[in-house]
């Protein structure tokens, strides 16, 4: 069901007017698959097959820490604790794989935060699974826990088979999980966070730089990582702050490092500098109106929780559209702060953001000829629906 809107702002009236979408990306990539959001609210900016199942890569990563942010942050571990290196995690991940990795040596201990700097700079698979093994006994067990996280932070198709992303058969993930993975790690872990912008690491006399290539590009980028497989090819989870607006985005589908690190620039720089955030409602401003089905009045306004924001275009307002959603007519008696339906905000073909939408009003039940009146407007034009 489609239904007007009250816009508040007169500039916006014709756009949030317009029940169809445009068929249109704002933007364009090479990328296969992308996803971006605005770190302050969520709102999508821009997607692109977003939730075709790909081999994470060293992007699995992500979800390795999370873990152990986790588990630190809950009081189960401390930085300061320490975890002995395998030969497992030394073969598998560690000088003799050719793999990334942080030259951990065989059976030395280590301190979970040098573990830590060395996954998120290096991208270490040794320090992933000597964190595994540490922590839950064997990879495979900490892998699990990866996947069974991953559902309760709200991400259906992630799944897990390692620590480190390298390759194996039925791990997966989408670009929308994994920035939406790493919106939760900024937001949620402020006090380790930062690790991800370090410039370089050193261990084992090594040093190495940060392996996130925006870092180096002057773009204000302080996260996540990059990711590269034989499958999904050049990938990588950037972030850039300007001005105040922050963007995350995800890519995978890339030809090579430098096509990923140039299509993740334009991503990331377009993003922060093409929107202005602006409010349409206020809190407790009427957006609009449903329908009731036998109620004491045809109709019943609705409002959200709080004051509504949008993203508009800046150079493209037209390309911003708007329509209220809901399953209706809504069936009489209706109670104020009922939910009700939604307010649907697309940029170009991409569904930017929902915002709930509640009864703000009670609506009793009708009279008797009020109710029959609606029975047979129901009956004559509901199967139109």
């Amino acid at each position: 069901m489609q239904l007007r809107l009250f816009p508040p702002l007169a500039g916006l009236c014709l756009l949030l007017l317009s029940l169809i979408p445009a068929n249109a990306q704002l933007f364009e990539t090479k990328a296969a698959q992308a996803f971006m959001i605005d770190a302050d609210t969520g709102t999508v900016l821009f997607a692109k097959d977003a939730d075709k199942p790909i081999p994470p890569a060293s992007m699995a990563k992500l979800m390795t820490m999370e873990v152990v942010f986790n588990a630190i942050k809950s009081g189960r571990m401390t930085l300061d604790d320490t975890f002995v290196v395998s030969e497992n995690a030394w073969r598998t991940g560690g000088a003799p794989s050719g793999t990334s990795t942080m030259f951990a040596k065989l059976k030395s201990a280590v301190r979970v935060e040098d573990l830590i700097q060395g996954v998120t700079v290096q991208a270490a698979n040794d320090g992933c699974i000597v964190l595994a093994e540490g922590m839950a006994g064997s990879e495979a067990n900490f892998a699990a826990q990866m996947t069974e996280r991953a559902r309760q932070l709200g991400l259906p198709k992630s799944t897990f088979v390692n620590s480190t992303g390298l390759p194996a058969d039925g791990q997966q993930t989408t670009v929308r999980e994994l920035a939406q993975l790493a919106l939760h790690l900024w937001r949620d872990y402020p006090d380790f966070y930062h690790y991800y912008g370090q410039a370089d690491f050193t261990w084992n006399k090594i040093t190495q730089r940060n392996r996130n290539p925006l870092l180096a590009m002057g773009i204000e980028a302080d996260g996540f990582v990059a990711g590269t497989s034989e499958a999904a090819g050049f990938g990588i989870v950037g972030t850039v702050s300007h001005n105040g607006t922050r963007v995350i985005a995800a890519m995978s589908g890339l030809a090579s490092d430098r096509e990923r690190s140039e299509e993740a620039r334009k991503l990331l720089d377009w993003g922060v500098r093409s929107f202005q955030k602006t409010e349409i409602f206020a809190k407790d401003e009427v957006v609009g109106e449903a329908q009731v089905f036998g109620g004491a009045k045809s109709g019943v306004a609705l409002k959200a929780k709080g004051p509504i924001d949008i993203f508009l275009p800046i150079a493209n307002r037209d390309k911003l559209t708007a329509k209220i959603v809901y399953d209706g007519p809504v069936s009489a008696p209706v109670e104020e702060g009922q939910p009700v339906g939604k307010l649907r905000v697309w940029i170009g073909d991409t569904l930017s953001q929902e915002t709930p939408l509640f009864a703000a009003e009670t609506v009793g039940v009708g009279t008797l000829p009020q109710r029959a009146l609606d029975a047979a407007k129901e009956l004559a034009v509901g199967w139109l629906r």
